[in-house]
């Protein structure tokens, strides 16, 4: 279960030039995870309702930072009952902890329009160091004028680091998160400048 955005395939020229600021298209991009031999199978699932700001800089990765935040309690698995419990106060506790954050501190260019970003991720009231491997998927300029930017990104976490390693779900849940979770990326974002409009909001 992870779902596809609508697509981005746009018959305008593609613009030059990506650097400045952009914010995070939520309606065009996916923040997904994927946790492999869960108890029953693997599980897929993804977060719902997130917003973002990137800066790119002028040549290659250099000066480009982004500023991430997940609302806990959007998490859609497929299962109600297994959301529940991710959610809850045995996992996420998105009651207590209703967002966790990503900021970036460097990122290094790995040629073939790829970089490696290094930041801090914060979940409940931990705090500690990942990197994302990013790959650059082009520029458009969508049918509304506006600039996009597109990127794929990966992580592998470890959610005991951030004390997520409690008692396994339900029966039904199949999730058993003592080990590693694929982090999953699907990123558009809309240049942001003074005439700019916000990106559609979902279900618009």
């Amino acid at each position: 279960m992870f779902r596809r955005k609508e697509s981005l395939i746009f018959d305008a020229v593609p613009y030059i030039g990506p650097s400045g600021f952009y914010l995070i298209d939520p309606v065009h991009s996916t923040i997904g995870f994927y946790v492999r031999h869960a108890v029953k199978s693997d599980v897929r699932g993804e977060f719902t309702a997130f917003e973002g700001l990137i800066k790119l800089g002028r040549v290659r990765a250099a000066g480009s930072e982004a500023h991430v935040s997940v609302q806990t309690g959007s998490v859609d698995t497929g299962s109600p009952e297994r959301d529940a419990w991710l959610t809850g106060p045995d996992f996420l506790d998105s009651a207590t902890f209703p967002l966790m954050s990503f900021r970036s501190t460097g990122i290094i260019d790995a040629g073939d329009d790829r970089s490696r970003m290094a930041g801090y991720l914060r979940t409940k009231d931990v705090e500690l160091p990942v990197h994302v491997d990013l790959e650059f998927r082009g520029t458009s300029r969508d049918p509304n004028g506006d600039n996009r930017v597109e990127f794929r990104g990966t992580a592998t976490l470890q959610p005991a680091e951030w004390g997520l390693d409690g008692n396994p779900g339900p029966a039904t849940s199949g999730v058993l998160l003592g080990g590693k979770v694929e982090l999953l990326l699907d990123i558009s974002a809309v240049r942001r400048n003074r005439t700019h409009r916000s990106p559609s909001h979902r279900g618009t």
